[in-house]
């Protein structure tokens, strides 16, 4: 098998122990010209002496929502198999767990529900030595770096704050970062009376202001 560019395709193995799960991971990585998938594991207790034995490039490893133990065996894992990059899929999509995920050791994390739009580019980044992360998880940690002590304001309410300041309804914003309109008119509420500010176009100076808007 061939890269689609005409090089050696990355050997990807996984590890997931929800077969129906494996399936999917087949059916988004198997259609890639560029890919070579490996027979996958079904826990991660064995993965580390599968990974010796592959030697692939990327191991597109699921650890569900990443706690304490998830975290110290990716460092162990990453320890043991420096030369396979890491790919995380988690069914949580929150800033914190993904910097957790990068700190222990991975070169990517993937949201579940978007393992098809962006599992691919993942492994690709991976195998390049490259890191990535979903783009809707990308954009809060970028906005929690950006703004650390911004009055006050958590990464999710930047976000709807940046939203709101662009013109988007409480509908339109919660179904762009889905969450239920309720949910959005609570961090709305929180903004303004964390800022201290009661219409949109206020909003509109602060975000200008903190850099969160181009003009």
């Amino acid at each position: 098998m061939v890269g689609e560019d005409g090089g050696t395709p990355i050997r990807v193995a996984f590890a997931d122990g929800w077969e129906l799960f494996r399936g999917d991971l087949r059916g988004v990585l198997g259609q890639q010209p560029d890919i070579e998938l490996l027979p996958g594991s079904h826990d991660t207790a064995s993965v580390a002496r599968e990974v010796a034995a592959q030697e692939p490039r990327v191991l597109v490893l699921d650890i569900g929502k990443p706690g304490r133990e998830t975290l110290e065996a990716l460092a162990t894992l990453r320890a043991r198999v420096p030369s396979t990059q890491i790919v995380v899929l988690s069914s949580e999509r929150e800033a914190t767990s993904a910097k957790a995920v990068l700190q222990a050791g991975a070169a990517a994390f993937v949201a579940r529900e978007s393992i098809e739009r962006d599992l691919p580019a993942a492994v690709r980044s991976a195998a390049a030595g490259e890191r990535y992360v979903s783009p809707r998880v990308e954009r809060e940690l970028r906005a929690g770096r950006r703004t650390r002590g911004s009055d006050g304001l958590t990464p999710r309410e930047l976000e709807v704050l940046g939203l709101i300041a662009h013109g988007h309804t409480s509908v339109e914003i919660a179904d762009e970062l889905r969450l239920s309109p309720r949910t959005v008119e609570t961090h709305r509420a929180r903004i303004h009376k964390k800022l201290g500010l009661s219409t949109r176009a206020e909003l509109v100076r602060y975000s200008l202001a903190r850099g969160l808007l181009r003009g």
